[in-house]
Formats: C-alpha cells, sequence, structure tokens
C-alpha cells in the first residue's frame, strides 16, 4: 500500500521532468565548455535524443537510472509495491531503447548514453563526452 494518497502521488510524478533534467543541463554545459556545439532535443531523429552532435553523427541521450534500469546502481531500485507494474514499465522502456538505437544506427547514427549518476562528477562526464565525441575513436584525456 502506497504511503501517500492517490491525488498526490499523482501530483508527484507530475513534477518528474522528461526534457531539461538537471542531469542533462549538466552534461549540456560539460559539452558546451570543452567546445562542442550541438542541438537539443531533434525531433527529426528517433527517440528525440537529449543532445545531438550532427557532424559527429552522434545522438546523446542523458538516462535516469530509475526509468532506464541503470544495471548496478542504487537509483534503479524497483518499487515495492505493484512490483509486476513496474517491471512491464521497465521492460516497455528498455524494449524501446533497443529499439530506437536500433533505428538510429540505420540511419547512420551513434547512439551514447550518459546515466543520471555519473553527473555528479564532472570530470567523469567530460571524460565520456571526449571520448564518444572523439572522431578517431581514441580518448582525448
Amino acid at each position: 500500500m502506497d504511503r501517500i494518497d492517490a491525488a498526490t502521488r499523482s501530483r508527484n510524478m507530475s513534477r518528474v521532468r522528461s526534457v531539461d533534467t538537471r542531469a542533462e543541463i549538466t552534461v549540456r554545459r560539460i559539452a558546451h565548455a570543452l567546445g562542442y556545439r550541438f542541438r537539443v532535443h531533434r525531433r527529426d531523429l528517433p527517440g528525440t535524443p537529449d543532445l545531438v552532435f550532427p557532424s559527429r553523427r552522434v545522438a546523446l541521450f542523458v538516462n535516469g537510472c530509475f526509468w532506464h534500469r541503470h544495471e548496478g546502481c542504487r537509483r534503479a531500485a524497483t518499487p515495492k509495491t505493484r512490483t509486476a507494474y513496474w517491471e512491464d514499465k521497465f521492460h516497455r522502456t528498455l524494449q524501446r531503447d533497443r529499439r530506437v538505437n536500433t533505428a538510429l544506427a540505420v540511419l547512420g547514427w551513434r547512439a551514447e548514453v550518459i546515466w543520471e549518476c555519473e553527473t555528479n562528477d564532472r570530470d567523469h562526464v567530460a571524460c565520456l563526452l571526449r571520448r564518444c565525441l572523439d572522431l578517431n575513436g581514441e580518448d582525448a584525456s
């Protein structure tokens, strides 16, 4: 049983952002500071990537650990109530992620992911961005 009533739960869930999240803004700031230029939420690409680097054909997703099931992350815990509902919801999200990655690959784009929990370490995010955006495939750090 949920500890709060349905109306309060609904109000709380309505405040969960899908775009311009704190993690996404952090990645944008770091990418811009490193000199990378990008587009945000290109709706003409499958999955509407969070950041798009057209010259490199890279679509970057800043995934929430809970919703996209970051393996081994404490934020990816399954709620104890209505577990069947949540497991089905998470399964559909993972299927959608796979479909989007495949569709991007067919179009010649490379999909990359930065996890929400990784955005707490700015140096780590900078290293990840350099690695996935370097045209030679070498680590730039």
